[in-house]
């Protein structure tokens, strides 16, 4: 999985389900996973080969805050759509990861009610509210009498499991292996580093004992990213360190943030392969943070170290969103796309272009994988890099220009033959 490029959608977005349903009718079946079979030959053609998916299973708005974790959401479809879309990835060479939301859940989640109704009662009685060590959600008494429970980040309607609870433990194995039984490759962690390390150190193990090969990747978005993979168990986790100094030396203009930044991550390489990315499904978009130019600059950085990158859909278009606070917050970088490519603007087709370009030569050169990048020339305005394979037998060398138009040249380490010149438009 690790050598995999991933192409990564927000379903109820892309797939054109309401996000704040009001009605049933917005709630209604509607097996809008059948979109997606669509876009495989287009991700494809771009030179992914994994699938990876944000929340798909039954929740109350936006996929976070989940009802049910063994059904589809409605708003997407059901099982038989979930089937067809896993078979035609399938059919395709295309790996699946799904979006495991296992730190919190909705509050119509029913163990939630049912343990909040419990403590409630408690409280209203004059009881000490108790707990046991089945107990999946932690209720307390707060200081002015009211109840209230462990939340994500203080956010009421997104209660937080209890992950000292077997129960928890054992529903989460469970969730893991029901869908890798039915076709998953692969899970991201969310929100991975707010669970305790010591759950994922006992539940990951479980599930790659009934399923060999299961791969995990972790939301970590800051921490001692080595230490998280080890204590965890989790086959990597997302590397934010990396995408922070790819756009903000090109938008700034200092490549001395993205050398530093290199080199720790040659350090991280040495333990796991990070997860890589330029853009995903909780940042203002990429292509909103620089232009044109030193966009493609971004995607060459990313496709030329090692890692194992992701393209999050619309950056392949250079598509723009910006992320703001509050209800909606997130809408402009989950946007809708057509029923198939043939429905796109034109507009993009360069940037699509250039990623294809980009991922042919990292296909052709596995070894990419957890190859270690040394500087030649570093200035401000200037970088360029040596990539070299494990073994020292393969090499590239890539140079990277923000003067005066910038650009980017990408040659083959052991001849010098330029494999690819990059530039706003050309490829």
């Amino acid at each position: 999985m690790a050598q995999r490029i991933w192409w990564q959608v927000y379903p109820l977005g892309f797939c054109g389900a309401s996000v704040r349903p009001q009605s049933d009718g917005e709630r209604r079946m509607v097996p809008r996973l059948d979109r997606l079979v669509n876009w495989l030959d287009y991700m494809k053609g771009m030179g992914c080969d994994g699938l990876l998916l944000a929340p798909i299973f039954d929740s109350d708005t936006h996929g976070y805050d989940t009802i049910d974790f063994y059904h589809i959401d409605p708003r997407l479809g059901d099982d038989a759509a979930f089937d067809r879309l896993v078979s035609a990835c399938h059919e395709r060479g295309i790996a699946v990861m799904l979006d495991g939301v296992f730190n919190h859940v909705g509050r119509d989640f029913p163990e939630f009610q049912r343990e909040l109704g419990r403590a409630q009662g408690q409280l209203r009685d004059g009881e000490t509210i108790s707990h046991s060590d089945e107990d999946m959600f932690s209720f307390s008494e707060a200081g002015d009498g009211t109840l209230d429970y462990k939340k994500f980040e203080g956010h009421a309607i997104l209660p937080a499991f209890n992950h000292e609870s077997p129960r928890v433990a054992n529903l989460v194995v469970d969730v893991m292996v029901h869908w890798m039984q039915r076709g998953v490759d692969a899970w991201r962690l969310d929100a991975a580093t707010t669970v305790p390390a010591g759950f994922w150190a006992k539940v990951l193990p479980c599930v790659r004992a009934q399923v060999p090969g299961a791969w995990f990747m972790g939301e970590a978005i800051q921490g001692d990213y080595p230490q998280i993979v080890k204590d965890s168990t989790m086959d990597t986790v997302t590397q934010y360190e990396l995408w922070k100094a790819i756009w903000s030396s090109l938008k700034d203009g200092n490549f001395y943030e993205l050398d530093w930044c290199l080199k720790r991550h040659d350090g991280f390489l040495e333990t796991f392969v990070p997860q890589t990315f330029i853009g995903n499904h909780d940042v203002t978009r990429v292509a909103s943070t620089i232009d044109g130019g030193k966009l493609a600059l971004a995607a060459t950085i990313l496709f030329t170290v090692g890692g194992t990158p992701s393209v999050y859909y619309g950056d392949e278009r250079a598509q723009k969103g910006i992320k703001t606070e509050g209800v909606g917050g997130d809408d402009a970088i989950r946007p809708e796309y057509p029923e198939t490519p043939a429905g796109l603007s034109p507009r993009g087709e360069w940037m699509y272009r250039l990623t294809g370009e980009l991922t042919a030569i990292r296909r052709a050169r596995p070894w990419l994988t957890d190859a270690t990048t040394a500087p030649t020339l570093l200035d401000n305005r200037h970088y360029a890099y040596d990539v070299s394979a494990r073994d020292g037998g393969a090499k590239l060398h890539v140079d990277l220009n923000l003067d005066e138009t910038p650009h980017a040249d990408i040659f083959d380490g052991a001849g010098g033959e330029l494999l690819l010149h990059v530039e706003h438009g050309a490829a």
